[in-house]
């Protein structure tokens, strides 16, 4: 598939206005695809992207960054800033007490996090707390001074907390808020002077300057679009939620299926009460479609997933193409045939093993983003040192790898990545590709 990607290090010196040193770049090829467990830790090590100084190297990720600076995962669990959080084999059940700086590096990074909300929001702040700490033990303890501030899941709270670091003039990047209000409150404001903000609200579109971390329902279905387009289908259907995020999904499948030669030949929005009409509108507007891509937004997929049913899609002839949205919700049976491009929730990449054997829990992806966006916070601290969080080094085309995969961040904010592609079969997603990108 022709959207496979392989990260390879830059080790050739550059001028310092290039942005260079620690990087990775991607190469469009197919490659022998192992699962990243099989690294070592520093395989995952982010850093600023090497196709800024036309660099090439030879000698792979060990050349970038010393795989020695890495602590082996006992040494880890004597060590202050990676303590255990409980025991018992999960995060902490109430927020971490006392000093939440960590790090002595020159380069000052505010990273906000639910720590206190009650239910699923603050486990996931605490994973993603145990992700930061970890990631400071691994790659950044010298190289960046990591603030983190409780935002309590307080969408109010978390973007007035934005807000006085943005402004205050001492960090250099914000990591978070989870908090989508928040988020979206950052990605209206102006001002070309500001440090970039790592948002990790989830279904977040991102904003100029406000980077969205989380895989977005575009990019996956983009990536599931791109998949079956990379094996001959050329005429899609998009139909898509009406509403703000319509735009945004339609240009980037549209975007994914011209690099294959392939096209929608229509794009039909639905609300929840007329899926089934829209499908009807189908029929006459496009004669034997090769695929069909619903995304769902919000909602659920199933209207339109029973009316295309009873059109026989998926079937031989037309495939049915889904995305990340619909995995919010138990599979249902209608799920049955389709093609998904997500993240492996299983595989949070080489921190699985040392993270476990660290805090006595299982990593999931909450805990891979946020170790993500402290290692590259690092690996930019590391290159290019505390001014080196540009729009240049944070959006080059040519992007970063981590324990999520492949990424890059686009200048509207989005975030585009590589990601498995499944099947549903037998109401489990069946491993089809290792990597697909709809990029």
């Amino acid at each position: 598939m022709r959207a496979w990607a392989e990260a390879v290090a830059s080790a050739c010196p550059a001028p310092a206005d290039a942005y260079a040193g620690a990087a990775w770049h991607f190469r469009r090829r197919r490659l022998r695809a192992l699962p990243l467990r099989t690294f070592p830790g520093i395989a995952l090590a982010l850093a600023v992207v090497a196709a800024v100084s036309g660099c090439q190297s030879k000698n792979g990720a060990s050349a970038v960054l010393d795989p020695s600076a890495i602590a082996a995962p006992g040494s880890q669990a004597g060590s202050p800033a990676a303590q255990p959080a409980q025991q018992a084999g999960g995060p902490a059940s109430s927020a971490p007490k006392g000093n939440l700086t960590l790090g002595t590096g020159a380069t000052k990074i505010t990273m906000l996090l639910p720590l206190s909300a009650s239910g699923s929001a603050g486990e996931n702040g605490r994973k993603m707390y145990d992700a930061a700490r970890l990631a400071m033990t691994d790659l950044g303890d010298k190289l960046v001074t990591l603030t983190i501030e409780d935002t309590r899941g307080d969408s109010s709270l978390a973007k007035d907390l934005a807000v006085k670091a943005i402004t205050s003039g001492g960090a250099k990047a914000i990591i978070g808020p989870a908090e989508i209000g928040a988020a979206q409150h950052l990605a209206k404001l102006s001002g070309t002077q500001r440090p970039p903000v790592l948002a990790l609200a989830d279904n977040f579109a991102g904003g100029p300057g406000v980077y969205s971390v989380r895989l977005s329902e575009a990019d996956s279905a983009a990536a599931g679009a791109a998949a079956v387009a990379g094996k001959g289908a050329k005429k899609f259907v998009l139909m898509v939620p009406a509403g703000a995020d319509a735009g945004a999904v339609e240009a980037r499948v549209a975007n994914a299926l011209s690099i294959y030669g392939a096209a929608l030949a229509v794009t039909l929005p639905y609300s929840a009460s007329d899926g089934a009409k829209a499908v009807s509108d189908m029929g006459s507007l496009v004669e034997a479609p090769d695929a069909v891509v619903v995304a769902s937004g919000d909602g659920s997929p199933t209207a339109v997933l029973a009316a295309l049913k009873a059109k026989g899609i998926p079937g031989k002839a037309v495939s049915l193409i889904g995305t990340d949205r619909w995995l919010e919700r138990p599979i249902d049976p209608l799920y049955e045939g389709a093609y998904i491009a997500t993240l492996d929730q299983g595989e949070t990449g080489p921190i699985a093993d040392r993270f476990k054997a660290t805090y006595n829990y299982q990593p999931d992806v909450n805990v891979a983003y946020a170790y993500d966006m402290v290692a590259l916070s690092a690996g930019i601290a590391s290159s290019v040192g505390p001014n080196g969080f540009s729009k240049q080094v944070l959006e080059n085309t040519s992007g970063f790898r981590g324990s999520t995969g492949l990424f890059r961040f686009r200048a509207d904010g989005s975030s585009q990545r590589s990601m498995p592609f499944f099947k549903v079969e037998k109401g489990r997603l069946k491993l089809v590709e290792k990597q697909t990108a709809g990029f």
